[in-house]
């Protein structure tokens, strides 16, 4: 109880339901009781403005179109159909009632003589936030909102429905883990969950994938990861991330040390953006996987990223397939396992890799103690790009690979018999590829 009155005189979330110049004063919302006034304040400091200043989206918009297509009165503030709050709509009885200055919420002395009323589960002040936001109430969050693991996956929440999830969740302590995707909650949902982030401090997973957040979800989550201490895995993946979202969630990587687990995956991420990860990756000390696959990088955005690696003392799976990096990135990735020293996963599949980056690779290989795991499969490499890779590992004594993947690449009769040398000198080595010349039968492990 205590802990609730002190986080009621705090700032939470304040930036997540509407527009800074909104008109607070005649939308202020008391609780009838006491003991649920930290849900009341709450809401009543999130209705003070959104991160910045991005318009607020009707319910029944929420689906249809973006913050770009919303319409705002001159002061920002916006409500379904255009309508500004208190001024061409009557207010409700109920509500007149609720109105009150500040003075109410000055001291705990008041209290004295009342019994407080305080709703532990927090389902009070859900149904609550989802009045102020003008939602239904999800019964599935209702039910579950004491676990240990919530998923609400496609669940059509939206922006508005995502601001009312995250009240509640503010003061939760039995969530642990957060799976959220695909909610289509854009940029102004994922700055609600982000706001909520920066004051929960009991979760420690969160999937937000597939939810549209773009640029401005991005800026707002990277904000709450140079706040954040306690979450260690972010799915991020199918955001239409861009080179610009980037530009703010690279610095949070450098200053941030918890993240452990990072998916940017099936996002749009070209060549800036492999800068800018390439400088992140070079200083950051927490993240121990990171998964880039399915995006654009290549150039010198693949080589600025390889040289990150390379300096990178903390990583150790490493997914960039189904991007660009040809025979340029797979050079620097040559050059990056020859410094690297903790790495033991990479995926490089469906790169574009011919011979000659294959073997610039495997000069990498050649010295490289640490990795367990090479996929390199369905790139034009041929025979000799494979060959070089296995003859690579038997130079070098000191190698710790256990599986290599050359899925879809035909081999000759020379790659068998090197690999079966191989396999007298590393018994635990497992290799797949795509058959031998003339046959259509697949090479055991």
């Amino acid at each position: 109880m205590l802990h609730g009155k002190k986080l009621a005189k705090q700032v939470l979330l304040p930036s997540v339901l509407e527009d800074d110049d909104a008109e607070t004063e005649s939308g202020k919302l008391q609780l009838g009781e006491v003991g649920n006034r930290l849900c009341s304040q709450v809401c009543k400091l999130l209705s003070k403005g959104s991160v910045n200043d991005q318009p607020r989206m009707s319910q029944t918009e929420v689906d249809m179109r973006g913050p770009k297509d919303q319409h705002s009165s001159p002061d920002r503030n916006v409500l379904d159909g255009g309508t500004r709050y208190g001024e061409d709509e009557e207010k409700e009885p109920e509500v007149q009632e609720c109105l009150s200055s500040d003075d109410d919420y000055d001291t705990d002395l008041e209290l004295e003589g009342k019994e407080a009323a305080y709703d532990l589960t927090g389902q009070t002040c859900y149904m609550t936030a989802c009045k102020k936001f003008r939602v239904v109430p999800a019964s599935y969050f209702l039910q579950h909102m004491q676990n240990s693991t919530l998923v609400m996956m496609h669940r059509g929440l939206g922006p508005q429905g995502t601001k009312a999830l995250a009240v509640p969740l503010v003061t939760n302590t039995s969530i642990l883990r957060l799976n959220l995707r695909d909610n289509w909650m854009e940029g102004m949902g994922g700055a609600a969950i982000a706001e909520m982030l920066k004051e929960n401090c009991y979760i420690t997973e969160v999937d937000l994938s597939n939810n549209n957040l773009e640029v401005y979800g991005a800026k707002a989550i990277a904000g709450m990861l140079k706040e954040n201490s306690t979450l260690v895995s972010l799915i991020l993946s199918g955001n239409h991330f861009t080179d610009r979202s980037t530009e703010h969630l690279c610095p949070a990587l450098i200053t941030n040390t918890k993240l452990q687990h990072l998916d940017l995956s099936y996002n749009a991420l070209g060549e800036r953006a492999g800068e800018h990860l390439g400088d992140a990756l070079s200083e950051n000390t927490g993240l121990r996987s990171l998964n880039l696959a399915w995006n654009c990088i290549r150039q010198k955005g693949a080589v600025m990223l390889a040289n990150g690696l390379g300096e990178n003392v903390f990583l150790r799976i490493l997914d960039l397939s189904f991007n660009g990096f040809g025979k340029e990135g797979a050079s620097a990735l040559g050059q990056a396992l020859k410094e690297n020293n903790v790495l033991e996963e990479l995926n490089i599949s469906n790169n574009r890799i011919p011979p000659e980056g294959a073997i610039h690779l495997a000069m990498g290989l050649k010295v490289n103690k640490t990795i367990k795991s090479l996929n390199i499969g369905r790139n034009p490499i041929l025979n000799a790009g494979c060959y070089g890779i296995l003859k690579s590992v038997q130079d070098n004594p000191d190698s710790a690979l256990e599986t290599l993947d050359f899925s879809d690449i035909t081999v000759s009769r020379d790659f068998e018999d090197l690999y079966t040398a191989v396999k007298e000198i590393f018994p635990a080595l497992r290799v797949n590829h795509g058959g031998r010349f003339g046959t259509f039968s697949k090479a055991k492990a």
